[in-house]
């Protein structure tokens, strides 16, 4: 009887730990080299407003990395999202809308890609 009461203990635990893992902030990160980050700033800008207008909750910022080893001086872009499924509804969003896949290709012909990562956020 104890070993079954521990077992339901550990699974609840377990599925306690994948739902705080499925509701924790996610934040995707993107290195990048551009010759004109100023303009690359600007079509940032013009993407927060196609994704606001779709409705997604992304919150786009965009970095210069300053103390980042070989990577100093490159444009790093964070989309911040609430959890995984908002990601995800995003990315499907992005490979059906005209509007943000014009954007997107635009944003190719300023940039070359160094990384692309996606970071869950840690909860106690």
């Amino acid at each position: 009887m104890k070993s079954k009461v521990c077992l339901c203990l550990v699974l609840l635990a377990g599925l306690g730990l994948v739902a705080a893992a499925a509701e924790a902030t996610v934040l995707r990160v993107v290195v990048l080299r551009t010759a004109d980050a100023d303009g690359y700033v600007k079509e940032i800008e013009r993407g927060k407003a196609l994704f606001k207008k779709a409705g997604s909750p992304v919150v786009l910022r965009v970095w210069r990395a300053q103390y980042a080893g070989p990577e100093a001086g490159a444009v790093v872009v964070s989309a911040e999202y609430p959890d995984l499924g908002t990601l995800a509804k995003d990315n499907d969003k992005m490979a059906t809308d005209p509007e943000l896949q014009a954007w997107l290709k635009g944003l190719d012909k300023l940039r070359t890609i160094v990384s692309d990562s996606l970071y869950q956020e840690l909860k106690p």
